[in-house]
């Protein structure tokens, strides 16, 4: 059974921190690209930041870029966003995600449950 974990939420001042970290078990790891999503109350989910299976490519949301950085660990089966600068904007809940394509375009799709990041004064 494939289990997504996300941990590290909590309520943060703006301009502080969080760590994210998602912790994945049932599944190969260094096969699935990881992704953290968000979404805000009355609004669409959107991602955030992604990695590809080998941890050599990342891609961010503009509205995060050169403030958040998600890294990964394939021995520990484990990615991590590190969120610096935190907004008001940024309070959400994030969600960790696994996917794998196959060259025939058959996907595996994974989510975690959710984690709430909340950033006010």
């Amino acid at each position: 059974q494939v289990q997504l974990v996300e941990s590290g939420g909590g309520l943060v001042q703006p301009g502080g921190s969080l760590r994210l970290f998602c912790a994945a078990s049932g599944l190969t790891f260094s096969m699935y690209a990881m992704t953290w999503y968000r979404q805000a109350p009355g609004k669409e989910r959107e991602l955030v930041a992604t990695i590809d299976s080998a941890g050599g490519s990342t891609n961010y949301a503009d509205s995060v870029k050169g403030r958040f950085t998600i890294s990964r660990d394939n021995a520990k089966t484990t990615v991590t966003l590190q969120m610096n600068s935190l907004k008001p904007e940024d309070t959400a809940v994030y969600y960790c995600n696994a996917v794998r394509r196959l060259r025939d375009a058959t996907q595996f799709v994974y989510w975690g449950q959710g984690t709430q990041v909340t950033v006010s004064s």
